[in-house]
């Protein structure tokens, strides 16, 4: 597997820490708990956009873009961080921004990740729930390219197998860890959405024959429907990588227990998770991603579903930006 063949530009400060969570581990006196610290990225306030960018933004360089078009969801961290790279790197940055919610205190649709988008520079569009994002993508470039303008087009979450390829970068950084520190990883708990980050991490640690379990925590989808577009593009990332054999359907694992009334609509546990996280180990999660991931692994951790000689890492993906897009989700709106 040799990552160096493809293009990247260094965006982030690599390897992330990996670091245990006494206070949370004491708290709930089940496994060891330990998180992978990709909210440390750096690329504005950080997060796990920021991997994917690095192999984005060089192909985007390669095809002499001059703008790059993304969207995502109104709060999306992929959306500020790629605003963020194009401004490193000198590129005009295009936004579409869905509303997934039908929120629109002006907190949730101004604040947060929205407010840096624009501070970034980026001109930010807005589309109605529901819309084919793709294609309104697709239809901003036609009408960048008959300006005269180069753009390239990076999907939602930069989940690509070319994006993918910064989370199979991630498994070989995390699996060098752990042999550093003398740690046996049991299980590796994330929040998955756009299918990128797992995809990339399934594609690496099968690459490695890595007896890890991965699991991920759903954010958007059913199970059914998150599994397959996990394990599809994990597979179109196994063959961008040019890896023989296939990839076991097994690999895959989703627990969608947590998505709540939907993508970006806070749940009592994500609040519970988030306001622990902040009060014991003064670390910020988000209330998209990282929240109903968090609250995933607290809950099942509650429930007896691991070994309490186990090791389990929780994968931080960053995105604390979005917390002030949701001030009631906590109680700590102001009139």
């Amino acid at each position: 597997m040799d990552l160096a063949r493809f293009p990247r530009i260094r965006l982030g400060h690599f390897p992330t820490p990996l670091e245990p969570l006494d206070n949370l581990t004491r708290l709930l006196g089940g496994p060891r708990l330990w998180i992978k610290r990709d909210d440390c990225t750096g690329l504005s306030t950080g997060g796990n956009k920021t991997r994917k960018l690095e192999f984005l933004m060089a192909e985007a360089q390669a095809r002499q873009a001059d703008v790059v078009i993304t969207q995502g969801a109104t709060q999306s961290n992929h959306a500020r961080q790629t605003a963020a790279a194009a401004a490193k790197l000198g590129m005009q940055c295009h936004i579409l921004l869905e509303d997934r919610t039908g929120f629109t205190e002006f907190d949730y649709t101004d604040n947060g990740n929205v407010l840096l988008d624009r501070l970034h520079g980026a001109t930010v569009e807005r589309r109605a729930g529901g819309s084919n994002m793709q294609a309104e993508m697709e239809s901003v470039a036609a009408q960048l390219t008959q300006a005269g303008r180069r753009p390239y087009v990076i999907p939602g979450g930069g989940s690509n197998p070319v994006g993918a390829l910064g989370y199979v970068n991630a498994a070989l950084e995390l699996v060098n860890q752990s042999v550093e520190m003398g740690l046996r990883i049991d299980v590796l708990m994330h929040a998955t959405g756009s299918a990128g980050t797992q995809a990339g991490l399934v594609a690496g640690l099968q690459a490695m024959n890595s007896t890890i379990r991965l699991l991920g925590i759903g954010v958007r989808a059913p199970r059914d429907k998150q599994e397959s577009m996990v394990f599809g593009l994990a597979c179109l990332t196994w063959a961008l990588l040019g890896l023989h054999g296939e990839l076991p359907r097994a690999a895959v694992e989703a627990n969608c227990d947590y998505v709540g009334g939907g993508y970006g609509v806070p749940t009592p546990g994500m609040a519970e998770a988030v306001t622990l996280l902040a009060q014991s180990e003064g670390l910020l999660l988000d209330p998209v991603y990282s929240g109903k991931g968090m609250a995933g692994l607290i809950d099942l951790v509650r429930k007896g579903r691991f070994a309490k000689d186990q090791n389990i890492v929780f994968l931080h993906t960053g995105g604390s930006a979005a917390l002030f897009g949701y001030p009631d989700a906590f109680g700590l709106a102001t009139s």
